[in-house]
């Protein structure tokens, strides 16, 4: 593999938790920290968490269905099993951050900050990335029904073995984004997808779509 192939691929730090105490739900709270906690188990559903960080942590097996976490921090963190019918983190930071296993309704992210986050294995719904900033980036063996990076700025993010019912990237900035190892449904804002790499089989899908955006009419 040549170093240039390799600068456009997503940088991923390699997590290591060890030392980590219990975590338990009163250990989380409106602008406090976390740090070096596992939390197994927590209920966190519907918990005002604005401005709350968590630095060096687990978190499996919880529930943040309607949790407010408005401005949140994720740093070092590894989050496995996650379920929320509703998760709101808008303006969030997520650093250096493993997700995996987890299942998720609607995913209010518009304005965050993502560096260095892996998605795996993952079902998602609606994912609200509007005008969020993203850097280093990996979806891998994931289903998201509508993915919205409109206004967003994207560097380095792949996607492998995913499906993407829907995504919208009006607006968007993508720079070194490599869309080949997702199964591609509906595509809106098609012009934003100049950064992005696509597959043969891929742009012969989406050629249909550029046509009508480019007012050629194609008849047989």
């Amino acid at each position: 593999m040549s170093a240039r192939r390799d600068s456009t691929r997503p940088r991923l730090t390699e997590l290591r938790l060890e030392g980590l105490v219990p975590g338990y739900a009163g250990d989380a709270g409106p602008g406090e920290r976390a740090e070096g906690l596992a939390f197994d188990g927590a209920d966190l559903a519907g918990r005002r968490l604005a401005e709350a960080a968590f630095v060096e942590c687990t978190l499996s097996d919880i529930s943040m269905h309607e949790a407010d976490l408005t401005g949140a921090s994720f740093v070092e963190t590894r989050i496995e099993r996650l379920g929320a019918p509703s998760f709101s983190a808008p303006r969030s930071r997520f650093r250096d951050v493993e997700l995996e296993a987890s299942r998720i309704g609607s995913a209010e992210l518009y304005d965050s900050t993502w560096d260095g986050v892996a998605v795996r294995g993952c079902k998602l719904g609606f994912v609200n990335l509007r005008a969020a900033q993203l850097a280093d980036v990996l979806f891998v063996d994931c289903t998201i029904e509508e993915l919205d990076l409109g206004r967003a700025s994207a560097t380095r993010v792949a996607f492998e073995g995913c499906t993407l019912d829907a995504l919208d990237v009006t607006a968007a900035q993508l720079r070194n984004v490599d869309l080949r190892g997702a199964r591609l449904g509906r595509v809106g804002g098609i012009e934003g997808l100049r950064g992005a790499t696509v597959s043969p089989f891929q742009a012969a899908e989406l050629a249909e779509i550029m046509a009508e955006h480019l007012g050629i009419t194609v008849r047989d």
